[in-house]
């Protein structure tokens, strides 16, 4: 299974070297002033992988609302932290985790219904342990 956030990761920093196709107007959106210049120094995918991510992103952007595209965007593109998302767009950041996990869940929806494989894959897997503990579940440890 693959670590939707880290692909979104690395989909953020191929895509903060304006990459991306996706059409997405922060000003129009009222959020003027609040984007900074992008790191250089960011994990980044290879084009064939961003293009194949950007492409599950315009979907979300035709299909859902667009507070999904906007937090997606400021968070994985810009690397503003849901906080500060929270703060701008004047809502708490409970709010803006929750949309930001429905858009990471319909991406990776997307991904899997495309049923391709990434060439960051091998990166990207999460292993059982990192699967349960995102689950929220704690491993119990046996004492003799």
């Amino acid at each position: 299974m693959r670590d939707i956030q880290q692909i979104l990761e690395r989909w953020g920093g191929w895509a903060a070297q304006h990459n991306t196709a996706v059409n997405w107007s922060p000003i129009a959106a009222g959020f003027k002033g609040l984007i900074g210049a992008p790191a250089s120094s960011r994990p980044s995918c290879c084009d064939d992988d961003g293009l194949i991510i950007d492409g599950c992103i315009s979907r979300l952007q035709q299909i859902r609302k667009s507070e999904e595209l906007n937090a997606i965007m400021l968070y994985y593109v810009h690397g503003l932290s849901k906080r500060e998302i929270g703060r701008r767009v004047k809502t708490s950041e409970r709010e803006i985790r929750r949309v930001i996990e429905t858009a990471e869940g319909f991406i990776e929806g997307g991904l899997c219904m495309l049923g391709v494989s990434l060439q960051m894959d091998p990166e990207v897997t999460k292993q059982p342990d990192e699967e349960s503990a995102h689950a929220g579940r704690k491993k119990r440890v046996r004492l003799v």
